[in-house]
């Protein structure tokens, strides 16, 4: 965990829901891993980039005529497979969000990528394009494990990668999958070590969830799969927190580590519950107009996207206003993630009422959430392992 000094200096919650982000969603891959429930679809004929990119600046311009001006300060493309896409769609896409809004001068600009040698050959014409930083799906440094994984690359091919990713970007990340069917703690050590070595300032690291309707969760109710049990997996977790901690990486979120100052500023738009505009097939927004916070999500299946957006300018199936309750909720399951918390204060003014002194105090008790010296609510180490069960006590 990082240093309570550290986040006690954390700014202000009237800052943190300043921020303002675009993600775009990119739906297509080489090939479905079985772990994935992403909305990623695999089309074998080619795909026209050119109509997908002016369906993207089409949707990017019935967004912002409806919020009116914002400075973007983070954009984030993600998939989907993004570093399937030419470099001259990315810029096509980068320059509609330019065209309509404001760009901070520092703006973050990620770019998912899969760490083969053809993708990452494009990574300077992504750079060219606007890509500030790119956040490579390595998942395994094992061939055994990336093959069982459903990858296409081998850990050597994704270290050349991420060497290309490191002498093209200033910032990038990858991320890795831990608590595998038969990972030892040994072995994940070893693996975490290495990974960074390789990493400079950020490192993704998910434990394996099997998602239901997945290839794996076929296999699991099977009787073919069997992934660590509860005991094990909470063992992985906090060797994970303790190696990387004493690399100097701490985790920043349940799930992600960094050096201080190098956290994902684009997630940290969703974790502070900023406002953010959903483009592309299945993505998911929060605007606020007119006063309301605005829940929107498009059309999973792409080519029905496409046909939405080209007869009516977007292509939403979900667009409903979010009630007080509802944002509450949100502003928890988001921001207990982060180890610097939540503001108190900024949940009465989103609910309408404040955190309940009794169940916070119980909480304490137990040793799973902490007051800050600044006021500040926080889940403890022993807490992000029963993170839902939290948050739904406090949301109660």
């Amino acid at each position: 965990m990082s240093d309570p000094e550290v986040l006690d200096r954390v700014e202000t919650a009237d800052h943190e829901g300043a921020a303002f982000g675009v993600y775009v969603h990119w739906p297509f891959c080489l090939s479905k891993c079985p772990y994935c429930d992403f909305n990623s679809h695999v089309r074998h004929a080619g795909i026209d980039e050119a109509r997908f990119a002016r369906a993207f600046a089409a949707e990017i311009a019935t967004t912002a005529a409806r919020i009116g001006p914002r400075t973007v300060s983070t954009i984030f493309l993600g998939g989907g497979t993004p570093s399937l896409m030419r470099p001259a769609t990315v810029a096509a896409v980068l320059d509609a969000v330019a065209r309509h809004w404001t760009v901070a001068a520092d703006v973050e600009v990620t770019l998912e990528a899969n760490p083969t040698s053809v993708e990452a050959e494009r990574f300077r014409g992504f750079r060219a394009a606007g890509v500030n930083r790119v956040s490579l799906g390595v998942q395994a440094l094992d061939d055994a494990a990336l093959k069982a994984l459903g990858r296409l690359h081998t850990a050597e091919e994704a270290l050349a990668a991420v060497a290309i990713a490191r002498a093209v970007f200033d910032r990038y990340s990858f991320d890795l999958i831990y608590a595998r069917p038969g990972q030892t703690a040994a072995e994940w050590q070893s693996e975490l070590i290495r990974a960074l070595g390789e990493a400079a300032e950020h490192l993704s690291l998910y434990q394996l969830t099997i998602e239901p309707d997945t290839p794996f969760a076929l296999l699991e109710d099977a009787g073919k799969l069997s992934v660590p049990g509860e005991t094990t997996a909470r063992h992985l977790f906090d060797l994970t927190q303790e190696v990387c901690a004493a690399a100097g990486l701490p985790a920043y979120e349940v799930s992600n580590h960094a050096r201080p100052g190098a956290e994902c500023r684009h997630n940290l738009v969703y974790w502070r519950y900023a406002e953010y505009a959903g483009i592309g097939p299945g993505a998911h927004g929060r605007l606020d107009v007119d006063g309301r916070r605005i829940a929107t999500a498009g059309e999973k299946r792409p080519e029905l996207w496409l046909e939405r957006v080209e007869i009516g300018g977007h292509g939403l199936v979900v667009d409903e206003t979010v009630t007080r309750a509802e944002q509450a909720d949100e502003f928890l399951l988001m921001g207990l993630r982060l180890t610097e918390g939540i503001d108190p204060r900024r949940f009465a003014r989103i609910a309408g009422r404040p955190l309940d002194p009794a169940r916070v105090a119980e909480l304490t008790t137990l040793g799973f959430v902490e007051v800050t010296r600044a006021g500040r609510l926080r889940v403890t180490r022993a807490g992000f392992p029963v993170l839902d069960a939290v948050v739904a006590d406090l949301a109660a």
